[in-house]
């Protein structure tokens, strides 16, 4: 009952604001000589008078803030219309079809089991700051994801189920674990990067495990390294798409004090393109949630696929980064030059004299 009002008065100081800069701005001419507000402002009539002030021209004020300035700051009805439109749309599109798509292989292929059956004896195939990383990293996006998608889809989704003011609870709880927590998922990118960067560089087995689609649709499975082809894309893709969605956030976070685009804009430029670089600080945060958006909701749909193989998918693969051991005839069928790497390692261990 108060909101209503509150938006009316809102909205008539707003009306009241652009009345009182028009009359101020030229109360003779406005007046005398048959002139209108417009035309006292240099524009050619009224109407072209309120086009600029749509347009977001650039007015005078003793604030810090200059973009307080601008009455009308149009970039933000084409900001809605992406967010509520395209973006949320395509968005819960390429959600669903992460989790039918995942859905339909397991149907058709079933879970890829150990050929050869558990050996009963295992291998470490992941240290214990190995698994802290990727469970840091892990654990921290999965309630990104979440919160993220309350603020996309909430309003939509759960408002209705449990009301406005317990959604409100939940939403203003999910902001600060979304700020929060943000920094532990870039801790753990960070030291997933600096553990795994090296395993996971192109190798000519590579090529060979894609040739074959890494034995997904076969009981035989490519030779590979400690990772395969297949996680080695998905490693590249985590690492450049978490820098991105962790750059865009950051801006995100302290609003107004990165100019991220404009200075992505230029690089871009460098090489050919021709994008705007005068981008206002009003437009950096716009598009920066956009890019937020779209990358986090591609991210969500990879990892959805990286969850399936790595739990339900595929027998022994959890253990990897539960235990930190694997069957080693699970490694063997997955992971064979990797296995012949270790072994040969504990070969030369103890084939070297002690000192």
């Amino acid at each position: 009952m108060i909101a209503r009002p509150v938006a009316a008065l809102f909205g008539l100081a707003v009306v009241l604001l652009a009345v009182f800069a028009t009359v101020v701005a030229g109360p003779a001419l406005a007046q005398t000589g048959g002139q209108v507000p417009g035309q006292s402002l240099g524009a050619t009539s009224d109407a072209e008078f309120w086009r600029q002030v749509r347009q977001g021209t650039q007015g005078e004020v003793t604030l810090p803030n200059t973009s307080a300035g601008v009455l009308i700051q149009s970039e933000g009805d084409n900001w809605r219309a992406a967010r509520n439109g395209p973006v949320s749309t395509y968005g819960a599109w390429t959600l669903l079809g992460a989790v039918i798509a995942v859905a339909a292989f397991f149907a058709v292929r079933g879970r890829i089991r150990i050929h050869e059956g558990p050996a009963g004896v295992t291998i470490e195939r992941f240290k214990a700051i190995e698994r802290f990383a990727h469970w840091l990293m892990a654990g921290s996006f999965v309630i990104l994801a979440i919160t993220g998608l309350n603020i996309l889809y909430g309003r939509y989704v759960l408002k209705p189920v449990i009301g406005p003011d317990a959604f409100a609870a939940i939403t203003l709880f999910g902001k600060y674990a979304h700020n929060y927590l943000s920094l532990a998922f870039m801790v753990g990118l960070l030291l997933a990067f600096v553990l795994w960067v090296v395993h996971n560089l192109p190798h000519r087995s590579d090529l060979v495990w894609m040739i074959k689609g890494g034995g997904i649709l076969g009981s035989a499975h490519p030779p590979a390294r400690k990772f395969n082809a297949g996680q080695k894309i998905l490693f590249w893709l985590v690492m450049l798409g978490g820098v991105s969605i962790s750059l865009s956030g950051i801006s995100l976070m302290f609003p107004f004090e990165t100019a991220l685009f404009a200075k992505t804009f230029a690089l871009l430029n460098v090489v050919g393109f021709d994008l705007p670089t005068n981008l206002s600080a009003m437009q950096e945060m716009q598009l920066s949630q956009l890019w937020h958006t779209i990358v986090a909701v591609f991210l969500i749909a990879v990892i959805i696929a990286h969850i399936y193989i790595g739990s339900l998918g595929m027998e022994g693969a959890f253990d990897a980064m539960g235990s930190g051991q694997v069957d080693v005839n699970w490694a063997r069928e997955h992971h064979s030059l990797w296995v012949e790497e270790v072994e040969a390692q504990h070969a030369a261990r103890r084939e070297s004299p002690a000192e």
